[in-house]
């Protein structure tokens, strides 16, 4: 396996933001078994290539990068409701530690075809 200066960047960035949503969901007071219990719900989002590799990529991007929870927190918040952000830091917490492992958003060629390196 090659490393290189922007894949080392983005898991560093990773395991910043794993280690930041980890932090603030210690202060929202919720339970460790729910952070637990969540923390892979986002790769579910792979059951989107049992309808092709591009409905595969679509799904498992969509989830899989920072904007789509952390719009999810600003509408929570605009809507009063900050109560439920525990759930995008899970998410957050999730899509940073698949950058530290090295899993990148998927091209539609192939579950393998990554942005950050061939899995």
């Amino acid at each position: 396996m090659k490393f290189s200066g922007p894949r080392i960047l983005l898991q560093t960035e990773g395991l910043v933001v794993l280690l930041a949503a980890g932090i603030l969901y210690r202060h929202t007071g919720e339970s460790w078994g729910k952070f637990a219990a969540l923390f892979l719900a986002p790769d579910l989002a792979m059951i989107g290539y049992a309808f092709g590799k591009s409905v595969g990529a679509f799904a498992y991007n969509t989830v899989h990068t920072y904007a789509v929870p952390i719009l999810l927190w600003m509408v929570l918040s605009l809507a009063h409701e900050p109560s439920l952000c525990w759930i995008c830091l899970i998410w957050i917490a999730h899509i940073g530690f698949d950058r530290v492992l090295g899993y990148g958003l998927k091209y539609a060629s192939g579950f393998k075809d990554t942005h950050l390196n061939r899995v």
